[in-house]
């Protein structure tokens, strides 16, 4: 139990109320089209190579037919250019893999018309500074598909195949594809946008999400290939996204924050208002997709935006500079003037002046996977648990089914109660053998108002049996108006006597906690304290029985910590950590606990041992002075970002494994020891969905998961130290959605 802390009082960030209105007010479109194509139909599923393989994530797309594989990444994005900003190098990485990707533009980012460097000391103007609104988008449709073609074949000046398509919402879209790569498409959806961050804009996406405005117009592009005006109504919109997944398939969305917070220093949404709604509408579309049948399975990815360029670094100086080059390419930068040879000009100009802003050397997943979605059980059983089609889905290998993996008897998925749930779900075992998935989900409401975030669980009813119902435990928010929704996945601890705890960072970028006692009762939310928290928290238990709770500031870690097992909790401590890329990995130690972390602008995975004794009370606002500063160890890396899993292996070795700086999944043995230092990280050469999670087995062994771009659960083992890691296989050999009647749209809490 955690006790001793202060009650999060009703009042908590009362000066929000009076700056909500900062935070309203934009729009952004979104559509739809008619017609269906079945990625899965297009012949054998892709097969990834053996763990032990080293191979690049992918290779250049050669032209010709579309490539055979069950992957289709849809995303969808605000603005032109927010996918390049924003959701790169994943972008790229997924081109260059030869999969098909599709990138929903939903307004045409026509700002206010003027495509020229904001500062007078920038590149000269190649073109008048005109106020046109209708060249301007132009413009920044010729410096995307530039950019694109650029990532695909090399060459910025590929041609590509535009076309009008009618949308599912009664409007008309273009729909470009790149010539001699079909898989390769882009849709604009030619709304118009709010033309400010924060500003009062009724006629936008976020006043037709408010119901301030009955319909969202268009806003057509300079020469471009749909040539009438329309207007959308908020369930024309939905419906024009939902047709939009149909014709499209995606295996994978990717998408921009509905829930963004808010700045500490002026309490103004940390994102455009375009991002945050239009994100909101996609949540919407996705909840009445999920509920037709036919479909494939599919993972969902949300990424921070503006608020990136606060956050260190994630990635290596290579990949940043590749992002970079993409954007100058965007911009129109580094070609011949005008090659484009269109009057409305070849790139974003604004762009051109400063198109940094720490954007370029960084990518942060507003939610992720975490790596502990595996679980074993006493007697072997196997059970993972991710997020498919906005429900809890789980994976589950009876224990005596070792033998040769083509024989290995794994089921699923089977999914659980509830829908609309976020990536960051966390499973855990009860003292008495029975699971419990916890996880955070949007409740969409019967109108825009009610739009809202909670945190629950479900449990099974005794050890094997069912899950039983979803059961909310609310959420430590005020309300949407005064913090977006902003809370972080959970991070859940169980003591011996079945005490559990569940830790938020809320919008205030504090840590809370609510508490179920031995008996069953929650008590109340509680504030733990701390400030510019800005990572999921996460938490592990010493050989004391002590719980840890972690979570990462810009600048450094800070801890929270049990006095004694099931006592009250001290913090926040100071770690005396150097600033992390946010996404941490905690494992017990000994005495302590140890973390992992990755170094910023490196993708290094480093690792510190902490225990509690050697932790301080934060002496400033920050948390970086300490009593001695942590002794950190550099473990190397392939680059890459997000959390990395370790398995412990019962012969003392530990296998690390995480996304590398190509996409793909990398692993490495740790040596068992003092100082240790990994052998050669080797690639698999498969891109994955979130990240990987691994476990120890009852024999010594470990198993190792990762959740494909197909929406397939793939895994892999190793029975004894020097073995070979067996080749990896999928759990499921369709990933078809059934369709299931309890797949509807989260309505109220169930």
């Amino acid at each position: 139990m955690f006790s001793g802390v202060r009650r999060l009082a009703p009042t908590t960030r009362r000066d929000l109320l009076t700056a909500a209105a900062l935070c309203a007010i934009v729009p952004v479109g979104m559509a739809a089209a008619s017609g269906a194509r079945d990625a899965s139909s297009a012949g054998p599923k892709h097969q990834p190579p053996a763990l032990t393989t080293v191979s690049p994530s992918g290779t250049w797309t050669a032209a010709g037919r579309a490539p055979r594989t069950a992957e289709s990444v849809v995303q969808i994005v605000a603005h032109p250019d927010d996918d390049l900003f924003f959701l790169n190098p994943e972008v790229g990485q997924s081109l260059r893999s030869g999969r098909p990707l599709t990138t929903i533009y939903l307004t045409s980012g026509e700002a206010n018309g003027v495509n020229a460097p904001r500062r007078k000391d920038a590149q000269p103007r190649l073109f008048p500074a005109e106020r046109d609104h209708a060249k301007y988008a132009k413009a920044r449709q010729n410096g995307i598909r530039a950019a694109y073609a650029e990532m695909v074949t090399g060459d910025a000046t590929h041609p590509w195949r535009r076309t009008v398509i009618a949308t599912a919402g009664g409007g008309q879209a273009e729909l470009d594809t790149l010539q001699g790569h079909p898989h390769i498409q882009l849709v604009w959806t030619l709304l118009h946008e709010a033309g400010s961050i924060t500003g009062d804009r009724p006629h936008s996406l976020h006043g037709l999400w408010d119901g301030r405005v009955p319909t969202l117009g268009s806003q057509l592009v300079h020469g471009g290939e749909v040539a009438r005006n329309f207007a959308y109504d908020r369930e024309q919109l939905i419906r024009t996204l939902t047709g939009y997944l149909e014709r499209f398939r995606p295996t994978q969305v990717r998408m921009q924050n509905p829930t963004p917070g808010r700045l500490d220093r002026n309490l103004k949404c940390a994102d455009h208002q375009d991002h945050r709604y239009g994100a909101r509408f996609v949540q919407e579309a996705l909840a009445r997709y999920a509920s037709l049948g036919g479909r494939p399975h599919f993972t969902v990815q949300t990424y921070i935006g503006y608020f990136n360029g606060g956050l260190p670094g994630a990635l290596d100086p290579a990949s940043g500079a590749s992002k970079a080059r993409t954007i100058d390419t965007y911009a129109g930068d580094g070609g011949a003037p005008n090659a484009c040879k269109d009057a409305a000009g070849c790139g974003d100009r604004k762009v051109a002046a400063h198109p940094k802003r720490n954007w370029t050397s960084t990518i942060h997943h507003a939610g992720d996977t975490g790596t502990n979605w595996l679980l074993i059980g006493e007697d072997g059983t196997l059970s993972a648990f991710a997020v498919l089609d906005g429900r809890i889905a789980q994976w589950h290998r009876p224990a005596g089914t070792g033998g040769r993996t083509g024989q290995a008897r794994w089921s699923g998925p089977a999914f659980l109660t509830g829908t609309g749930f976020d990536a960051g779900i966390q499973p855990v075992t009860l003292p008495d053998g029975r699971l419990a998935v916890y996880g955070t989900r949007a409740v969409l409401g019967a109108g825009p108002a009610a739009y809202h975030r909670e945190v629950g669980y479900t449990e099974q009813r005794r050890p094997g049996a069912a899950f039983g119902p979803w059961r909310s435990l609310g959420t430590p928010e005020q309300s949407d108006l005064v913090g977006t929704s902003d809370i972080s996945a959970p991070a859940v601890s169980v003591g011996a006597d079945g005490a559990t705890t569940v830790f938020l960072r809320d919008s205030s970028h504090q840590l809370t906690a609510r508490t179920r006692l031995p008996g069953g009762t929650w008590a109340p939310w509680q504030a733990l304290g701390g400030r510019a928290v800005h990572s999921d928290p996460v938490t592990a238990t010493d050989s004391t029985g002590r719980a840890y709770v972690l979570a990462a500031t810009p600048r450094t870690v800070l801890a929270w910590v049990q006095d004694r097992p099931g006592g009250r909790v001290r913090g926040p401590l100071a770690t005396g950590l150097p600033p992390t890329t946010l996404p941490l990995t905690v494992r017990p130690d000994g005495d302590g606990v140890r973390l992992y972390f990755r170094r910023p602008h490196s993708g290094n995975i480093r690792t510190a041992h902490l225990r509690a004794s050697d932790l301080t009370p934060v002496r400033d606002p920050h948390g970086l002075r300490a009593g001695a500063p942590a002794r950190v160890t550099d473990l190397g890396g392939a680059g890459g970002y997000g959390p990395a899993s370790v398995t412990p292996a019962g012969w003392g070795d530990a296998l690390l494994a995480a996304r590398s700086s190509t996409g793909d999944l990398a692993t490495a043995w740790l040596p068992a020891g003092v100082d240790p230092r990994p052998q050669r990280w080797s690639r698999t050469g498969f891109l994955l969905a979130g990240a990987p999670s691994g476990t120890a087995t009852g024999s010594g062994g470990v198993v190792l998961t990762a959740l494909g771009l197909d929406g397939r659960l793939y895994w892999t083992q190793t029975p004894r130290k020097g073995a070979r890691f067996a080749p990896w296989q999928p759990v499921d050999a369709a990933a078809t959605g059934r369709g299931d009647v309890s797949a509807t749209p989260a309505r109220s809490a169930t």
